[in-house]
């Protein structure tokens, strides 16, 4: 079995961790417990891991935020990994930064990743894990805020929320989404 783990975010210093990225932070914390390593290639960093006979293609695309869609569909195309074993990680202000929401399909919701995934797939059937980030923003400082580094108080609980993503990620490829959402969607 294939699976293709989408971590998104942006390449660059200036975006290290910052709420904005915090696909890429749960695409490396997954590869280092796995002991893969990242490379760059076509459209994104990719790494290979393997974990109970399951084989996983994990990218962070260097396509910046709003063309992910064109890593996903290059990455899927190549490995031939189909489109109920693909999950994407993305930040979610609707959510509070204590929750993690691990979705089958539905829609963008503004997020301009999922977006442009759900162009270039023709789809919104796919996996998503929506990484709460909050919404503590002063009206119209949305970008400055998905793009600010997380607080010293909100630190422990992005990192256990990581830890707890990498269990997602490997629940959703051992017994499925339906199960996993039973399990973590709380």
């Amino acid at each position: 079995m294939k699976f293709l783990i989408a971590g998104l975010g942006n390449i660059g210093a200036e975006y290290d961790m910052t709420r904005h990225n915090i696909g890429f932070d749960v695409a490396d914390a997954f590869v280092i417990k796995h002991d893969g390593n990242f490379s760059l290639d076509r459209h994104a960093f990719v790494a290979t891991c393997k974990w109970k006979g399951k084989s996983f293609t994990v990218i962070k695309p260097t396509t910046y935020m709003n063309l992910s869609g064109k890593a996903v569909k290059y990455w899927m195309d190549k490995e031939k990994i189909p489109l109920e074993n693909i999950l994407v990680i993305v930040d979610e202000l609707a959510l509070p930064i204590e929750t993690l929401r691990l979705r089958p399909a539905g829609s963008a919701a503004g997020h301009n990743g999922l977006k442009n995934i759900e162009l270039l797939l023709q789809t919104q059937q796919y996996a998503r894990l929506r990484f709460g980030i909050g919404n503590n923003y002063p009206k119209g400082k949305q970008a400055d805020f998905v793009l600010s580094r997380w607080t010293p108080s909100e630190l422990p609980i992005v990192k256990d929320k990581i830890l707890q993503s990498v269990e997602i990620i490997e629940s959703f490829a051992a017994v499925g989404i339906e199960k996993t959402m039973n399990i973590y969607n709380k």
